[in-house]
């Protein structure tokens, strides 16, 4: 295994389409729930907690080898929000073409065949996280750092937030990404033997609500 590999996974220019999307950040700002670096860090904890978990579960059970096909049906189960699975989606097929590129693997080649429309984003993570030799931890922690280092980034551009002021808040939720890494983790480990069920399902219903709104939106800067 080499470690680097995550380095190559997590950076914000692997070419995996996570510039295009906010993480429900451009909805927040909108409606004044992130109006600088104090409710970004609020806005950041609550996203980790939730959908940032059940990401990184999935994440970290693919790279243990669980069947995708599974893994992205409990995906959808815990994405209420139609909007939110198709960004979901997209985001994976972009991966998907990015991590086939740079890591060749006949379990990714399968994933795309499988679904040539994107697997959730997720499972396709964990899944080039296998491909690259990496490990569940490995997964779980590239899953909670881009649910919370997506926002963050976009909220530089959005209120034009100082990028300083961003990454201090990046740096203040380590701790908990590290919590929740080893959470998202030890759930996976469970599911090899448990099944599906025993992933978490922490919900947000706030962006789900969100998500669907700025779906709709006419003018918006961020697909999600």
């Amino acid at each position: 295994m080499s470690r680097a590999a995550l380095l190559v996974l997590a950076d914000g220019r692997f070419p995996a389409g996570g510039h295009a999307h906010s993480g429900g950040a451009e909805a927040a700002v909108k409606a004044g729930r992130i109006s600088g670096a104090a409710s970004l860090e609020d806005f950041c904890r609550g996203r980790l907690n939730t959908s940032g978990l059940v990401s990184a579960a999935l994440a970290a059970a693919a790279a243990l080898g669980v069947d995708p096909a599974l893994l992205d049906s409990a995906a959808d189960a815990r994405t209420p929000s139609p909007a939110l699975r198709v960004a979901a989606r997209r985001l994976g097929r972009q991966l998907m073409r990015a991590a086939r590129a740079t890591w060749p693997s006949a379990e990714l080649d399968a994933l795309a065949r499988a679904f040539p429309k994107g697997a959730h984003q997720p499972v396709v993570l964990g899944l080039a996280a296998r491909a690259a030799g990496l490990g569940p931890e490995d997964a779980a922690y590239c899953s909670a750092y881009e649910s919370v280092s997506g926002p963050a980034t976009a909220t530089v551009r959005l209120l034009s937030l100082d990028p300083f002021d961003a990454s201090g808040v990046l740096a203040r939720l380590a701790p908990e990404l590290d919590v929740v890494a080893r959470a998202a983790a030890d759930a996976a480990r469970h599911v090899v033997d448990g099944g599906v069920d025993a992933l978490p399902s922490a919900s947000a219903p706030l962006l789900e609500i969100s998500a669907q709104a700025h779906a709709a939106w006419a003018v918006r800067l961020f697909a999600s």
